[in-house]
């Protein structure tokens, strides 16, 4: 039985969905001003494995994940290029996806942008308006927080007085307001203003909480199982969330609420504000694989700080190597037919000690101790020439099951068949006589990259498998 900590009680609870094995969830992505940091992809990787593992269980999901694409920082970074919001997020949105494609991440089933659903934001303030919840001041809405008296059960902060939470990307309003602790849900903009919207409560542009209101209920429902995110996303987004969504219908917004710890540099909190952040392409530029990334991100179990450091991604980067040649040796061991209890012990021990971890609130580090385990086990047999081929096709598979959750293998190479080698070989030849040396290069790394060793013989070149 699948539990997690859930933030909303700080308690650890079953996960159970509201609706038999469906489950909905909402998890917060970008804001697409910039490269994503790895910090951010932390997060967006703890919600990856999260979903791997969902359905894993199977369960039939349902995965919202949104784009920011209107905030204060995209306005005021267009208006200094002279180009619209979606000139200037359209370049850093395609960035993302290649970036968390690279991860190895799957893409959520329904992946919405704010500007695409002011309809749906402009209908909940309304509602806002309509039962007190909400307020006009200086042509702008607020959200009024004394309508709500269960403000701050999320977070658990205690709000007396004028309070600023936890996010870089909080908003500060200019304009008047009932309460200092009150927030904007639509601005108001003038009418040669860009961006702008119309409403019925007047032009203007949405505040930052009210878009995950309306793109999760859209999609999901009012009341749906998971919320997850950041942990710098609990106050003020997502305690905002709540308050928003609840005051406007009545209901209970999400069961179930997930953050991610934060990604520490020398023991410092990663971000863009501090200046202390390194991209996802920062590390490839350097040389590291996406897949040493990957690893080293969900390495620490995701409600556990991550201190990021060098020696730590050169290690994951020496691991993943150590996995995808470990799964390439079982694949092409030479066996004979039948089973070993012994192997089989193996295995089902492996599976039962990753399934046992990742109920266990996803801890990923114990998970992956059991991956580890298995591949010590497996290489004494392998040494011992003591695989046979039913283990064989058990081990594969269920490093194929312990994969499609944690993705830290990749995606296995196709061997190149001997022709295909022989045909290279023959062309790189052809390109060292031409002197087209950079061709002849690029056909040597090819064929390195794929295991492929050239020796030069006294009977000529020759070739063979490492």
């Amino acid at each position: 039985m699948l539990k997690v900590f859930n933030t909303l009680s700080r308690q650890i609870e079953e996960f159970t969905p509201l609706n038999d094995n469906q489950v909905r969830m909402y998890i917060c992505g970008p804001t697409v001003w910039n490269f994503a940091h790895i910090g951010n992809f932390r997060t967006f990787i703890f919600g990856d494995v999260l979903r791997r593992y969902l359905k894993y269980k199977g369960y039939d999901l349902t995965h919202v994940f949104n784009l920011t694409d209107v905030d204060d920082r995209i306005i005021n970074e267009a208006a200094k290029q002279g180009i619209s919001i979606d000139e200037f997020t359209a370049p850093y949105i395609h960035a993302f996806w290649e970036d968390f494609d690279a991860l190895g991440n799957e893409r959520p089933e329904i992946t919405p942008r704010a500007t695409h659903h002011i309809a749906e934001m402009i209908d909940i303030i309304a509602k806002l308006l309509e039962n007190g919840h909400a307020y006009e001041s200086e042509g702008s809405i607020y959200y009024r927080i004394s309508a709500f008296p269960d403000y701050g059960k999320l977070s658990k902060i205690n709000f007396a007085g004028n309070i600023h939470g936890g996010s870089e990307r909080i908003d500060t309003d200019k304009y008047d307001k009932e309460d200092a602790r009150d927030f904007a849900l639509w601005k108001l903009v003038g009418e040669d203003e860009q961006p702008g919207w119309d409403a019925p409560f007047g032009r203007g542009r949405p505040g930052w909480h009210i878009e995950c209101s309306a793109m999760s209920m859209k999609y999901l429902g009012e009341t749906f199982d998971l919320h997850a995110g950041g942990m710098d996303l609990q106050f003020p987004h997502h305690e905002n969330e709540i308050a928003q969504s609840e005051g406007a219908t009545g209901k209970l917004f999400a069961k179930y609420w997930m953050h991610g710890e934060f990604l520490k540099i020398d023991d410092v909190t990663m971000s863009k504000s501090k200046g202390n952040f390194f991209t996802f392409r920062d590390l490839r530029e350097q040389g590291y694989s996406p897949l040493a990334i990957r690893y080293l991100l969900l390495s620490v179990p995701y409600r556990k700080q991550l201190n990021f450091t060098f020696e730590g991604l050169q290690g994951a980067e020496s691991t993943v190597e150590r996995l995808r040649n470990f799964r390439r040796l079982v694949k092409e061991a030479n066996t004979e037919p039948g089973s070993k209890p012994a192997v089989k012990a193996i295995v089902e021990n492996a599976l039962g000690e990753f399934e046992t971890a990742m109920d266990d609130d996803l801890n990923t580090a114990v998970a992956l101790a059991a991956i580890h385990n298995l591949v010590r086990e497996v290489n004494i047999v392998l040494a011992q020439d003591g695989l046979l081929a039913d283990d064989k096709a058990a081990i594969l598979d269920a490093v194929a099951k312990l994969d499609a959750v944690l993705g830290i293998f990749g995606a296995e190479e196709t061997e190149m068949l001997d022709a295909e080698i022989e045909t290279l070989i023959n062309e790189r030849q052809e390109a060292r006589r031409n002197r087209e040396f950079a061709r002849s290069d690029e056909i040597r790394d090819l064929l390195a990259s794929k295991g492929i060793i050239l020796e030069d013989t006294k009977d000529g070149l020759r070739w063979k498998r490492k």
